[in-house]
């Protein structure tokens, strides 16, 4: 299938560094959005070495023999031990880490989807949006296990911290899911600083509203920024064109 892609980034209204990432395969094949934290300079530094690690592995090894999710597995352990091995050469940034999400369109008719984190993946199908990852957070535990509601989590306190990132030694669980897929449809990757500031009726809005890749992509942060924009706000949007 065929496919168009935008992707843009912003600081905000209230923060003064962005430390967010993203990359966009030239050709379409993978997308990456990574969000980091520590710091300026260390959360800047995480997801910068993370989307940068995982773009240089998943071009290096695109054509071997490993099937996709093992190949998105060794990709996003190789982020994290990058982090890893910069927290041993720069003491400073000891605290930094980050999280990610990876598309990848490697095998006919299925993508794949990696995570880590409480970046996020979304597709929209005609008019239904729909979260495919699932957030690693200690509140998004907590409704799993119905000890909050989702409403009780948009607001709750803990609401980001992170059960699993990238830049930890403990690191155990990467989230890998294949992505079912239809011509019309739209992917979003994105940062928390959209989803936090706009719930999912407010996202779907552009998405269905504006064909324009790059257009629904500015309207997504202008809405997240006339919320507040207290956090970095990164959407990458993919379009599966109908012929």
């Amino acid at each position: 299938m065929k496919r168009s892609f935008a992707g843009k980034t912003d600081t905000g209204l209230v923060r003064s560094v962005n430390q967010d990432s993203y990359y966009i395969d030239p050709d379409g094949r993978f997308f990456i959005v990574a969000d980091g934290m520590g710091g300026h300079a260390g959360g800047q530094e995480a997801s910068r070495i993370a989307t940068g690690a995982i773009q240089s592995y998943l071009l290096e090894h695109w054509e071997g023999p490993e099937d996709s999710p093992l190949l998105l597995e060794k990709a996003l352990l190789i982020a994290n031990q990058a982090i890893l091995t910069d927290q041993l050469d720069h003491p400073e940034r000891a605290d930094m880490g980050t999280t990610a999400v990876v598309l990848m369109f490697r095998d006919e008719g299925r993508p794949w989807c990696a995570n880590i984190g409480d970046s996020r993946l979304y597709r929209l199908h005609g008019a239904r949006l729909e979260q495919i990852t699932e957030d690693q957070t200690w509140v998004a535990q907590a409704v799993k296990r119905k000890a909050l509601t989702t409403e009780q989590a948009r607001t709750h306190p803990w609401r980001h911290v992170l059960s699993q990132c990238l830049g930890r030694d403990d690191l155990r669980e990467i989230d890998i899911v294949p992505v079912d897929i239809k011509p019309g449809d739209r992917l979003l990757l994105c940062s928390d600083g959209l989803t936090e500031e706009l719930s999912d009726p407010l996202i779907a809005s552009p998405l269905k509203s504006i064909r324009a890749g790059e257009g629904a992509a500015t309207a997504l942060i202008e809405a997240a920024k006339d919320k507040g924009g207290r956090d970095n706000i990164t959407v990458v949007i993919v379009t599966i064109d109908l012929k």
